[in-house]
């Protein structure tokens, strides 16, 4: 690669080019204590991790005007809550969160319908009931990420929109 116009070099020298250094360190493998070997650790309150996760806040503010919450409940939350649910269907593919992770969430939830069934509200209202306030909530928006079947978060937003509203509680893990 030759050289910028602004770093002179006389015509007499030859053009410098990249040179491989003569000693190579051995590839880094994890030796400390708090290194985590293999996988990223699973379980409870743990999160689910994922690149570009603060993208969900875009997708969030997208989608907010087409929430549809009833009275005594906060379109906020439905949103914190759902996009934590978002958040995990992304990881589980290794990826950042798309509209159609956040669609998912708030479609299982009722909250993209006009009508939703009553269980259904009674079941998410006390669920999502104040996880906007991630300092005093947090294991609560973790309990609605958390309580998603593996199956529901690997469905198209199709299939998860032709079995709602009849099959909720199985799409959402609710206890009957």
């Amino acid at each position: 690669m030759a050289a910028p116009r602004f770093a002179p070099v006389p015509s007499a020298e030859q053009v410098r080019t990249y040179e491989s250094p003569e000693h190579v360190p051995d590839s880094w493998t994890p030796s400390r204590p708090t290194d985590i070997e293999g996988r990223q650790p699973a379980g409870a309150h743990l999160g689910y991790q994922g690149p570009d996760q603060g993208y969900v806040m875009t997708l969030a503010a997208i989608m907010e005007k087409h929430v549809k919450v009833q009275s005594g409940e906060n379109v906020a939350d439905a949103l914190k809550g759902c996009s934590l649910i978002a958040l995990r269907r992304a990881s589980l593919y290794g990826r950042a969160p798309v509209i159609h992770d956040l669609k998912i969430a708030l479609t299982i939830w009722g909250f993209l319908d006009d009508n939703p069934p009553t269980d259904l509200v009674a079941a998410r209202r006390p669920l999502f009931e104040g996880v906007r306030n991630t300092l005093h909530h947090y294991g609560d928006g973790r309990e609605i990420a958390d309580m998603v079947p593996d199956e529901t978060l690997r469905m198209t937003p199709d299939a998860v929109a032709a079995r709602m509203p009849a099959a909720w509680r199985e799409l959402t893990g609710a206890q009957q």
